[in-house]
């Protein structure tokens, strides 16, 4: 039985919704999804950009209700200290921490250009300034990550807070159809190969909300 919920948004089009979810299966939680209205005015000017926070994904446990997706994955780290959701090395567990802040806090000329749509591809989408300089970085921690801890992940053998903060990117470059250098494209098929990106996938292909404003050919 479910010991918790997380509240999520549309699977399609909200990257940080899939970090929750992700999160919460790295920490091995028992939980149901409850979806919230995608026509909710918060929750679509959430999924256009235009909220001053992200209140979607929340995840509900314990009693608890943790919001923002830092925080929860900060929270499960805290509650399950033994699932792996941080590295154990000191220095590894340092780096994550600040690649998973640097998603979480920039970027912002890929996430309003290259907007997540699992359903979407642009063939020969043709990329801002702006936006390719955050795909240079993006593909950079990559690189140095998988070549510092060996991959597949970023780092080592098993997934982390840091693989679940860039997940959505794998999307992007793949809807938007952004070239990647060979350890980048490598890691993007890994990301796509995880279970639960494909169980969460598979949904968004099936989900008949649309939402015509991230629908636009940019």
């Amino acid at each position: 039985m479910p010991v918790a919920t997380l509240l999520i948004s549309s699977k399609n089009y909200s990257s940080w919704s899939l970090r929750g979810f992700l999160l919460a299966r790295i920490a091995r939680l028992e939980f149901e999804e409850k979806v919230v209205d995608p026509d909710d005015p918060n929750t679509r000017a959430e999924l256009l950009l235009k909220a001053s926070s992200i209140r979607v994904p929340c995840l509900v446990h314990d009693g608890i209700s943790v919001w923002d997706t830092l925080a929860i994955a900060e929270y499960l780290h805290e509650t399950f200290p033994n699932a792996g959701l941080y590295p154990t090395d000191r220095m590894a567990r340092a780096r994550c921490r600040s690649i998973a802040g640097e998603m979480h806090s920039g970027f912002s000329a890929l996430r309003s250009s290259l907007p997540m749509n699992l359903r979407a591809h642009r063939p020969g989408f043709k990329l801002w300034s702006a936006a390719r300089a955050d795909v240079d970085r993006i593909t950079e921690i990559w690189r140095e990550c998988l070549a510092t801890w060996g991959g597949p992940w970023l780092f080592g053998r098993r997934p982390t807070v840091a693989d679940a903060m860039y997940a959505p990117v794998a999307t992007r470059f793949r809807s938007y159809d952004v070239a990647l250098d060979p350890a980048s494209d490598g890691y993007s098929a890994q990301v796509f190969a995880w279970q639960p990106m494909q169980e969460w996938i598979e949904a968004a292909l099936v989900e008949p909300e649309q939402i015509e404003e991230l629908e636009v050919e940019f």
